[in-house]
C-alpha cells in the first residue's frame, strides 16, 4: 500500500501489508509540490513497492500518474471505479485541467478497468469507448457483526442511520427536511465535512436545532458498524453514488435501505429496501418500515441473503484474483471495445448479463 507519510516508517508492515510512503501531505512549495515531492515521491514509492500489478481506486489525476509509471516500467495497472461521475465523459467532479488530462490518460492506459455496476459499464462504453468488467464490491462487515438480522426490530428501535460527507451530492439537507415529519424516529448522522464551508456550517446549525437528530461526527469503522445494530434502517439521500459500502454493511446486518439512489436497480429488483425520489417519499418509506413489522422483516431477510450470496469476500475475491492474474496486454487494445455489440445488445442478452452478476 502506498500512502502519505504520517510519521510511520517507510516499508513498515501492518497486519502483513507493506506500507510505502510518498511524502508528507503538506510537504513542498505550493504550486510546485504537484511535481515535487508529490509526483516524484509517488514514483519512488511505486519503485520501492516493486509490484507486478498496481491497483488504483480513486477517480482523480493519480490514475494517470500510476498508469504512466506502469507503462514506462512494464507493470500492470488495474483501475477500480469508485463512483458514477468517474464514468461520465464530462468528468463533472474534476475541475482543474491537469486532473482531467491525467485522469483521461489513466483511463485509456489502464490494463483493466473494474466497475461496480452495469450502469458504470455502459457509461464507460458510451462516453469513452472503453470496456470494463463488473465485479461486485466485497465487504468484511459480517466478520465484525455478531448480532442477527432480527435484533433491530426485536429491540423496537426507532433509530435511522445516515452516513456520509457533508457535501452537496450527499444532500444531508433532505434528511433534515424529513426529520420534523418523522417525530417518532430518531436520526443518527455519522460524518462531517472535509472542509467547513458555509454550506456545511448551515447543515450543522440546522441539525443541532432538531430534537430528533444527533450529530456523531467522524468515527472509526468499528464504531460505525455498531450503529447498524441499533438502527431500523439506513437512509441515503445522495444524488449519485457508486455502490456504497454503507449499503453492503447495512445488508450484512439485514438492515433495509431507504434510498434516493438505486445501483443497477438492485434495491427494487431484489427487495433490499425502498426507493425514493423526493424527501416526501423518503419520509413515507421510513414511516412504512416503522409501522409495518412484516415489511421490515421481509426486506431484512432479503437483504441478508443478497449480501451473503454476492458480497462476502469468499464470493468476490476470486473475481478480483482472476483479474489480477490475467496476462498483460496492450492497454490501447484492451481499452477498445466492440461498442456496437454492447450498445445494440438484445434485451435477453442484457438480462443474462444481469443474472450472471446477481
Amino acid at each position: 500500500m502506498i500512502t502519505w507519510d504520517e510519521g510511520q516508517a517507510d516499508g513498515a508492515r501492518v497486519h502483513d501489508v507493506a506500507v510505502f510512503t510518498v511524502c508528507r501531505r503538506d510537504a513542498g512549495v505550493p504550486g510546485l509540490r504537484f511535481f515535487h515531492p508529490r509526483w516524484t515521491g509517488l514514483c519512488r514509492a511505486m519503485a520501492r513497492a516493486d509490484a507486478d500489478v498496481y491497483y488504483y481506486n480513486l477517480g482523480d489525476m493519480g490514475l494517470g500518474q500510476v498508469a504512466l509509471w506502469c507503462r514506462r516500467n512494464s507493470r500492470r495497472c488495474v483501475y477500480s471505479v469508485a463512483s458514477d461521475p468517474d464514468c461520465d465523459a464530462r468528468l463533472p467532479v474534476l475541475r482543474p485541467w491537469r486532473e482531467r488530462i491525467l485522469y483521461r490518460y489513466g483511463l485509456r492506459h489502464a490494463d483493466r478497468i473494474v466497475v461496480q455496476s452495469m450502469r458504470q459499464q455502459g457509461m464507460l462504453n458510451d462516453g469513452f469507448g472503453l470496456r470494463s468488467t463488473v465485479i461486485p464490491m466485497p465487504c468484511f462487515a459480517a466478520d465484525f457483526l455478531s448480532t442477527t438480522a432480527e435484533q433491530p426490530r426485536a429491540g423496537g428501535t426507532t433509530r435511522v442511520l445516515w452516513i456520509g460527507r457533508f457535501s452537496k451530492e450527499k444532500r444531508l439537507e433532505w434528511l433534515l427536511d424529513v426529520a420534523p415529519r418523522c417525530s417518532v424516529l430518531h436520526f443518527d448522522v455519522l460524518g462531517d465535512a472535509n472542509v467547513r464551508t458555509p454550506y456545511a456550517r448551515d447543515l450543522v446549525d440546522r441539525a443541532q436545532a432538531l430534537p430528533n437528530v444527533t450529530l456523531h461526527g467522524r468515527l472509526p469503522w468499528e464504531k460505525v458498524l455498531s450503529f447498524y445494530g441499533r438502527s431500523m434502517a439506513l437512509c441515503c439521500t445522495s444524488a449519485y453514488e457508486g455502490f456504497p459500502n454503507t449499503f453492503l454493511e447495512a445488508w450484512a446486518h439485514g438492515l433495509p435501505v431507504v434510498s434516493t439512489f438505486d445501483p443497477d436497480g438492485r434495491i427494487a429488483e431484489k427487495g433490499l429496501g425502498l426507493n425514493a425520489t423526493t424527501s416526501d417519499e423518503v419520509a413515507a418509506g421510513l414511516l412504512s418500515l416503522h409501522d409495518h413489522v412484516d415489511l421490515w422483516q421481509s426486506i431484512s431477510r432479503s437483504a441478508r441473503t443478497y449480501f451473503l450470496d454476492h458480497h462476502t469476500p469468499d464470493a468476490v475475491m476470486p473475481l478480483f484474483e482472476a483479474t489480477f492474474k490475467e496476462p498483460a496486454s496492450c492497454p490501447q487494445e484492451a481499452a477498445r471495445t466492440s461498442a456496437e455489440a454492447v450498445r445494440h445488445e438484445s434485451t435477453p442478452g442484457k438480462k443474462a448479463r444481469r443474472e450472471a452478476i446477481g
